[in-house]
């Protein structure tokens, strides 16, 4: 089992869509049972919030419901517990390396490394852009769930 934590700053905007796109994504390849699949935050702010309605539109308008989210921090803990913590930003990263001590086992990436743009994924809590945001977490859920398929191939030989 693939055990993923995509992590934003509040857990209300980024990180929840790339939970429930990496959810749907892999639902609709069969692969439930091979995954475990949850986000969460570097901040407090918005500890117990469910996803920002603007986002919840934009992964509504594509069929994928988010209900019973809750934001949540990032913790220590986690590093041990997924195999992937797959942050949106660079300033994300920087807290994930904190909150965690380190990424001693290679396991942090940022989303946006896993396709043809490595970079930051859209922030709309500034931008107000969803769309924009939409596309880059699809786009590095569908590239993440490609890398994860490959590893996997190739340690099954």
């Amino acid at each position: 089992m693939t055990k993923v934590l995509f992590i934003c700053h509040g857990n209300i905007c980024r990180s929840p869509m790339a939970e429930f796109v990496m959810k749907d994504l892999v639902k609709k390849a069969g692969l439930e049972k091979e995954f475990q699949i949850a986000s969460a935050a570097t901040s407090t702010e918005e500890i117990g919030h469910p996803v920002y309605p603007p986002a919840r539109r934009k992964l509504a308008e594509h069929g994928i419901r988010c209900d019973g989210h809750s934001a949540r921090k990032l913790t220590n803990r986690d590093y041990d517990e997924y195999d992937l913590l797959i942050g949106m930003d660079q300033a994300n990263l920087r807290n994930m390396y904190r909150i965690c001590g380190g990424d001693y086992a290679g396991k942090m990436h940022l989303l946006l490394d896993f396709t043809d743009r490595p970079g930051d994924v859209a922030d709309p809590w500034y931008t107000d852009d969803f769309e924009a945001t939409w596309r880059d977490v699809l786009e590095g859920c569908q590239g993440l769930l490609r890398f994860i398929e490959k590893t996997e191939a190739q340690r099954h030989g």
